[in-house]
């Protein structure tokens, strides 16, 4: 009966229109869309390289940033429009680790 309560309280959460994080869906978004300029490995290509190895001198924030209003006057777009600062964190965050955080 618990489990039921707390699944029917989940359904409810999610009804209520707040936002939850996939996880898979945002990895895929990573490896896709962002592997689409920056390497399907993320070892460059039209952008930068950006594994954990080359993005270390970013903190959390300032990623987030540059995930969510693009960079000027380079191919580096905004993605403000289309994600939330929620998903941009969980990106950045994954983006640092190297691997879901």
């Amino acid at each position: 009966m618990r489990n039921l309560l707390a699944l029917l309280l989940l359904a409810g959460t999610a009804a209520a229109g707040e936002p939850t994080l996939d996880p898979v869906k945002l990895e895929r978004f990573v490896l896709q869309d962002c592997g689409s300029c920056h390497g399907l490995t993320l070892k460059g290509g039209l952008g930068p390289d950006i594994r954990p190895e080359t993005i270390e001198h970013y903190d959390a924030e300032g990623l987030k940033t540059v995930i969510l209003d693009g960079i000027p006057d380079t191919a580096m777009p905004p993605w403000r429009p289309l994600l939330t600062e929620e998903e941009a964190t969980w990106i950045a965050d994954y983006l640092l680790k190297g691997k879901t955080p």
